[in-house]
């Protein structure tokens, strides 16, 4: 590969660890401590302290196979090298499939928060979704420095947000919200913690990205280290604060990180519960749209899908095919939403399937490609087994992997047989 058709190296180590906290700390924080907290009592704490050891080897196994390859095929790069250019081209389709709904899903979700805090209509939330998909396409379009230092920016505000919270609610945590603390049983631990893995899906949108890092070792290692740290931190002591003060159940488990910002900031709690959904869904909207236009990008450079997609900006050197693709998607899933064909629920559950098989790709390629590592192959191995025992729970949206399993043979069937074609004439 040429390095005219490289993208080129614009990220470093603040804006690489800013893109991985944006991917991984998404509306999740918002609604899930609440939700944990319903199912488990207080011992939902201990589901968020399993996950939180356990995302630093699901974080890591995607770092260092990063710093190892770095490609805007991301996870779709790996499973090629370690399995051939069909898985790799499935996993990447995977992959690329899921970010035209997950992102949308992101941008209704935080725009759900400000138009709940403003009492706007259905209209003005999806306008309002619309914007902040725009802004994600926009920012992508001008480049990853520059998304990276939005991201680093946007980043800050919503750890800001969370510390203010997290601090301000330490006068209303009593002790007697902690008893009885496993008040569903040890089954209700491990059910809150099949929630809580949602969380953490995200490391594994960066890997798209590490063909711009500047330093991919020390940017895909260090950062992604440095992030899931902060991660983890932020979403334990957002659960623990949620407990503590008790903010689900009779005031709605999904809200409880909005009413604990309106009892912080009274008159303006509102806007501000509003403003911090916004922001964070924004963050994940920037990181997965660019990591998804990279890898479509990466799949139309090696032929595995339509050329356009491999289209660069003159100006910015970025893939512009790959953002108008997402773009046309983006506008398809608000236009179906809004006509009142498909809920944010059923959108929701759609893509859950090929998230997890996209990281289970990730994660086999890791052992077989980690081998010289003592550490990289058992940290693959880890991440490949926790994420296989989530995979059983997606339910009906494995439907929608298979749709695009039975796409892609039809299309490799129809490609094989023009080539052969072809070679016959010739």
């Amino acid at each position: 590969m040429s390095n005219e058709r490289r993208l080129k190296g614009t990220i470093g180590l603040p804006q690489a660890i800013a893109l991985y906290i944006g991917a991984v700390l998404g509306s999740g924080v918002l609604i899930v401590p609440g939700l944990a907290a319903e199912i488990a009592g207080p011992a939902s704490l201990l589901a968020w302290g399993l996950m939180t050891l356990l995302i630093l080897p699901l974080a890591l196994s995607m770092g260092l196979l990063s710093s190892k390859f770095p490609n805007a095929g991301g996870v779709s790069y790996f499973v090629t090298k370690a399995f051939g250019p069909e898985a790799g081209s499935l996993v990447g389709w995977f992959f690329l499939m899921s970010v035209p709904i997950g992102a949308p899903v992101a941008a209704l979700t935080g725009a759900g928060y400000m138009s709940a805090a403003m009492g706007w209509s259905d209209s003005m939330r999806v306008a309002l979704a619309a914007v902040m998909l725009a802004v994600g396409l926009f920012i992508n379009i001008v480049g990853m420095k520059v998304a990276g230092q939005v991201q680093i920016a946007v980043v800050l505000a919503i750890v800001a947000v969370l510390m203010v919270v997290i601090v301000g609610a330490v006068p209303n945590i009593e002790y007697v919200n902690f008893k009885p603390f496993m008040p569903h049983g040890w089954w209700s631990v491990g059910k809150a913690a099949s929630i809580l893995f949602w969380c953490y899906i995200g490391w594994e949108a960066v890997s798209h990205l590490s063909e711009e890092f500047i330093d991919p070792q020390r940017a895909a290692v260090k950062g992604v280290t440095i992030a899931a740290v902060i991660v983890g931190f932020l979403y334990f002591l957002t659960a623990f604060a949620t407990v503590g003060t008790h903010n689900y159940n009779t005031a709605g488990s999904d809200a409880s990180l909005v009413l604990a910002i309106s009892k912080l900031f009274g008159q303006w709690g509102a806007l501000a519960a509003g403003l911090t959904g916004v922001f964070i869904c924004t963050a994940t909207i920037i990181a997965y749209t660019g990591a998804a236009s990279r890898l479509a990008y990466a799949l139309a450079r090696e032929g595995k899908a339509p050329h356009w997609m491999s289209v660069l900006s003159k100006r910015f050197g970025t893939p512009i095919g790959g953002i108008a693709f997402l773009a046309l998607c983006f506008v398809a899933v608000l236009y179906v939403y809004a006509s009142g064909r498909i809920s944010l629920t059923t959108l929701i559950q759609i893509p859950n399937a090929t998230f997890i098989l996209t990281y289970l790709g990730g994660c086999a390629a890791g052992i077989r490609l980690l081998k010289g590592s003592f550490w990289g192959v058992r940290l693959s191995w880890l991440s490949f087994l926790s994420t296989a025992a989530v995979f059983p729970f997606v339910g009906c949206a494995i439907l929608y992997p298979v749709v695009i399993i039975v796409c892609f043979g039809m299309t490799r069937g129809i490609r094989n047989r023009i080539s052969l074609s072809f070679k016959f004439r010739s």
